[in-house]
Formats: C-alpha cells, sequence, structure tokens
C-alpha cells in the first residue's frame, strides 16, 4: 500500500507532539484522523488543542474529527469508538500515543503520579486496542501502532525513574501479547520508538534536557507511516526504531530532522549505546 488515503486511523493524545505529527502525516495522504486527547482549551504551558490540531490535518488535505477523551475512562473511549464509526464507517489503524511521563524515583513519586503513569500508557492501551479490536477485525489492512520501547533489562533504565519505565514497558508488552493473540485476525501490532529525544512541547517540562538537542516529530511521523503502508500480515511483534525504518526505506539524511542543525540529538531512553 503506497498510501494511507482514505484509511481511518483512531490516535490517541493526538492534539499535540508525535501524535499529531503522526495525524498530520497521514492527513498528507487523504487519511481521515480521529484526534482523541484530553485538550479541548488551550493549556497554559502546553500548546495544541484537539480542534487546532483538527484543523491542521483537514488544511493538510485529510479529514479530521476532534474529540474529548480521557484514556482512563472506559465510557468515554467507548464513545469515542462509536463516533469513529459513524463519522467514517471503520477504523483501520490504532495509534497508541498518549503517555504521562515522570522521570521520578521511588521516594518522588506520589502514588497519584503512579496511577496516572500506569493508566494512561499501559491500562489505556490495552483499554483502546479492546475497544477498537472488533472494527479492526474488520479492516482490510489493521495496524495497532504503539509508542513504546524495545524492552530492555538493564537496570540503568529502571533505577532512576522505576515507574515510568514499568509504565512505558506495559505497553510494549502489550505489543509483544498482542501482536501473536491478533495474528489469526490479520491485525499487524508493532511498537514504534525514537532513536534520539523528540522536541515536543512536554519535553521543555523536563528539567535538564535541551528541546534543541533533539528530533523533531516528524521523523517519527515519517517512519509510523511507512509501517502503517506495509501490509498488516507482515511484520508483526517488531519493535522499530525510526531512523532504522526509514533507513530500510532508502533515506539516509536525517539532518532534516534536526530540531537545531547546529546541536547533535541527544539518544532517547531505553536505548543502550
Amino acid at each position: 500500500m503506497a498510501s494511507l488515503k482514505g484509511k481511518t486511523l483512531f490516535i490517541t493524545g493526538a492534539s499535540r507532539g508525535i501524535g499529531e505529527a503522526i495525524g498530520l502525516r497521514a492527513a498528507r495522504d487523504g487519511a481521515n484522523i480521529v484526534i482523541a486527547a484530553k485538550t479541548e482549551t488551550a493549556h497554559a504551558k502546553l500548546p495544541g488543542t484537539i480542534h487546532s490540531a483538527a484543523e491542521a490535518m483537514e488544511n493538510a488535505g485529510g479529514q479530521a474529527l476532534p474529540l474529548v477523551m480521557d484514556i482512563r475512562d472506559e465510557a468515554q473511549i467507548a464513545r469515542a469508538v462509536e463516533a469513529a464509526i459513524a463519522r467514517f464507517g471503520g477504523i483501520d489503524i490504532l495509534v497508541n500515543n498518549a503517555s504521562a511521563i515522570s522521570l521520578t524515583g521511588t521516594a518522588e513519586t506520589p502514588l497519584k503520579r503512579f496511577d496516572l503513569m500506569m493508566g494512561v500508557n499501559t491500562r489505556g492501551s490495552f483499554a483502546c486496542a479492546q475497544a477498537c479490536l472488533p472494527h479492526l477485525k474488520r479492516a482490510s489492512n489493521p495496524h495497532i501502532l504503539t509508542i513504546a520501547p524495545p524492552l530492555n533489562l538493564n537496570p540503568r533504565w529502571f533505577a532512576p525513574h522505576v515507574v515510568y519505565t514499568i509504565a512505558k514497558y506495559g505497553m510494549s508488552l502489550l505489543v509483544l501479547g498482542q501482536a501473536e493473540e491478533f495474528k489469526p485476525f490479520g491485525i499487524a501490532v508493532n511498537a514504534l520508538w525514537p532513536r534520539t529525544v523528540i522536541a515536543t512541547a512536554a519535553l521543555q517540562m523536563i528539567p535538564g534536557i535541551d528541546p534543541k538537542a533533539a528530533r523533531t516529530p516528524a521523523i517519527m511521523a515519517d517512519a509510523a507511516r511507512t509501517i502503517l503502508c506495509g501490509p498488516a500480515r507482515g511484520p508483526t511483534g517488531q519493535f522499530f526504531i525510526d531512523d532504522e525504518v526509514l533507513r530500510a526505506d532508502g533515506i539516509t539524511d536525517f539532518s532534516v530532522y534536526a530540531a537545531d542543525p547546529n546541536r547533535a540529538p541527544l539518544p532517547d531512553l531505553f536505548l543502550d549505546p
């Protein structure tokens, strides 16, 4: 499949950042984008709402459906899926992008923050897959793509922020298990993770990380499109890295993705040197 034209993507957390970039790239193909996210009105520190994202995607050539959805709320997920079906007639692709982050140790992580990361990252990805599954089964080339890292049991990735790591690895384990579970239905389930930190608004809220020493979300969007244009009965249960996907697709110049051409991008979490 050379294009995502006419395909319907249900993207969680698509009001900004990587989720919005994936939606914009698909919109350029003429895809339908369900923007399932919490932000309906502008946030003081995080720009972007479901409505501004929808406008940008429609200007890019796609059709957009902005929906307020708290990924921790089962009823809201069900209503969002129903609205997507009512508007577009089906769901071809689920992108599990929504994520909560707190790079804090055990003593510094309140249980409320623990519950947030588990609820958004692991539970939310499971709940969305469960809700979309009946519709993905009916799609012609169904994919689930989760923004999650390859599983790496090096203790260095646990010690500084054990809860965040467990919550993200929960998403990764869902990829591993659901890829095998959904194989009889012809649904590809894969993960995508960036080689470097990605310059998003959320990154600016993490102390000590310079957003200029990063790549733009466009690299993740281009890599996601390459995966999602592939056959659903092709690779499944894979943990793709963004620049490896693009390199295999013939792209060798990654300087176009630099947030600042004069700064080398920092490596992202969970990838050993």
